[in-house]
Formats: structure tokens, sequence, C-alpha cells
């Protein structure tokens, strides 16, 4: 079935998780949640799935948000886990700004019709 709706969370360099909300021919609908890795090898990725059914997203919700709780409050509370979303922030910048730069070189080069002043190059600078 068709995604009605999709939220993809980047987890790092080799992980994405996605969230679809599926339509059913009867017009109900249902999550799956997918783990996308990147292969080591560079070869494929692969995926994991988990279906979630509306009968179950409230009891799926809390014992989600259980289990994130008991670690974030009982087993590590003294951990930063703002730093990966502070990492991932910087991150973005960092490719929008290699994306505006690369636009940037692409469009103001200058294209083989044109000279440009003060190189020129002759055929015996460029011959092998």
């Amino acid at each position: 079935m068709e995604s009605v709706y999709t939220s993809k969370v980047r987890a790092g360099k080799r992980r994405t998780y996605f969230f679809d909300v599926r339509e059913t021919k009867g017009k109900d609908y249902y999550i799956t949640l997918t783990e996308s890795t990147k292969r080591f090898n560079g070869d494929g990725v692969e995926r994991h799935k988990i279906f979630v059914y509306k009968e179950d997203f409230n009891r799926f919700q809390n014992g989600l948000n259980d289990a994130i709780n008991h670690v974030k409050t009982e087993l590590m509370p003294d951990y930063d886990y703002a730093q990966y979303e502070r990492r991932h922030e910087e991150w973005e910048k960092e490719q929008a700004l290699k994306e505006k730069n690369e636009v940037k070189i692409e469009t103001s080069a200058p294209t083989p019709e044109e000279p440009t002043a003060g190189n020129d190059v002759s055929e015996e600078d460029v011959s092998w």
C-alpha cells in the first residue's frame, strides 16, 4: 500500500528511520517503522520493518516513551542527549554551505567559449 504520510529521521551517516502512515483497502490506517541501514561494503541497504496497527497506537507509544524515559532518568540521567541534535544541526549547516559553495562555483566559472583576462593559455602549455 502507498504511504499517505512519511516522516524521515536521519540517525548518523548510515542509519535512517522512516515513519510511514499507510492506508488499507478498507480505508483504515496503520504505521510502518522502517530502519534503513547502509551496508559497510557500500552494496545497498538493509531494511527492518515494524507494523503498528491503530488498536496498538496508545500502548506502543506508552511503551516506547516508558522505555526511553527509563534510560534517560534511571540509567543515564547525566548523559547529554541533546548533543546529537546539536551535531545534526551543525552537519546540516555544513551541507547547506557546501551546496551553496558548489552552486556558486558552478555559476561563476567561465564557460569554455569565454576567454578569461590574463589567463591566455597556448596549446603548447596544455599538450601532453
